[in-house]
């Protein structure tokens, strides 16, 4: 737990927050084209699973990280970041990413911090799995790529990393797909108990609080994995394939240190970065979202997520909820992969 901090040292440490924040993300010259708008989406149909691989990977400095990430389309672009969740990785989007370009987007799907060919630069860089340090790499990654504003698009992880940007950098932000809606959270409303029956379903996060738990995770990751896939996705019919496609992933040396600081310091059970605190503190006010959304929501979600009338509000500018039939479940993008491109295009349309 973070011990007492002098509210002298606090008020220097905010300022110095908000001073990154303005350097960290400044940004200078991008091309007006991926600015331009797409017609309302009319795709034919595609089955899930049709493809297996990107082109190759591509990796760039970007922040504190050396980012993988996959890239497609024409560099002129409209620019679109699809963003992968626990545990899952950029397999979510490999039937999404072909839709999308053949619309004439710019696709780029970077590999979160711990998975993947994601590497940090430094050993002696914490291993933070903090959901704004995760946001913080993905506007350092737009940076890098000289991307000045994107349309953002993801689940799980990436839904709140999305939502995060969106909250707190909205010029960055052209339009949101955000699955599950609105996830930003803090550790002071994680403190909160739940109903026994909604405390059941964040089992894996009392399992990662122990010691018992990280190694346990550490040691059965990939049967850990699956067992969430199909917890959350009931319905889901996926092969090992398609299972193992992802799973090399998490062989990623930073891969447990980063899901296990994520789960501990959600519930407050493990610090973050102190240059972080005053940007966490305009989070856990829950701000609002005023770029075009769609959220969205399978019919078969296993995993724990709010009911979208729980969090419509949260979303000020012109918005729309799609609730996505047919047995689909937490991994959105790969068991529907039409419906995901297809919000992407009508947001993007109505921004």
């Amino acid at each position: 737990m973070s011990n007492e901090i002098d509210q002298d040292r606090r008020r220097l440490v905010g300022a110095a927050a908000l001073t990154f924040v303005a350097s960290q993300f400044a940004f200078s010259g991008a091309a007006e084209a991926q600015l331009s708008k797409p017609k309302p989406a009319n795709l034919g149909p595609i089955k899930p699973g049709t493809h297996t691989s990107f082109a190759p990977l591509k990796q760039i400095d970007a922040g504190v990280l050396n980012i993988g990430y996959a890239e497609a389309g024409p560099a002129e672009g409209p620019a679109v970041i699809l963003l992968h969740g626990w545990p899952y990785d950029i397999y979510s989007f490999v039937d999404v990413a072909p839709l999308l370009t053949a619309e004439g987007y710019r696709v780029i799907v970077p590999f979160l911090r711990g998975h993947g060919t994601t590497r940090f630069l430094s050993d002696a860089t914490l291993r933070n799995g903090q959901p704004l340090a995760i946001a913080t790499d993905i506007i350092a990654l737009m940076d890098a790529l000289k991307i000045q504003k994107a349309t953002l698009a993801g689940f799980d992880w990436g839904a709140r990393t999305a939502d995060i940007m969106a909250a707190l950098w909205p010029q960055r932000c052209q339009a949101l797909v955000s699955v599950s809606g609105y996830l930003i959270g803090s550790q002071e409303a994680g403190k909160k108990p739940l109903p026994p029956k909604a405390e059941l379903q964040w089992w894996y996060q009392f399992y990662f609080a122990t010691e018992r738990g990280r190694a346990g995770y550490e040691m059965y990751r990939r049967e850990f994995s699956k067992l969430i896939w199909q917890l959350a996705s009931p319905k889901w019919d996926f092969d090992d394939a398609t299972f193992e496609r992802t799973a090399k992933a998490f062989d990623n040396p930073d891969h447990i240190a980063i899901v296990i600081h994520n789960y501990r310091w959600r519930q407050g059970l493990a610090e973050g970065e102190a240059k972080y605190d005053a940007i966490e503190k305009r989070l856990a006010e829950g701000p609002v979202i005023d770029v075009p959304t769609i959220t969205m929501e399978g019919d078969a979600n296993g995993a724990p997520h709010p009911e979208p009338a729980a969090y419509a509000k949260k979303f000020t500018g012109k918005y729309s909820h799609r609730t996505i039939k047919g047995g689909i479940g937490h991994n959105l993008p790969q068991e529907a992969p039409r419906a995901f491109a297809e919000a992407i295009i009508d947001v993007v349309a109505d921004s």
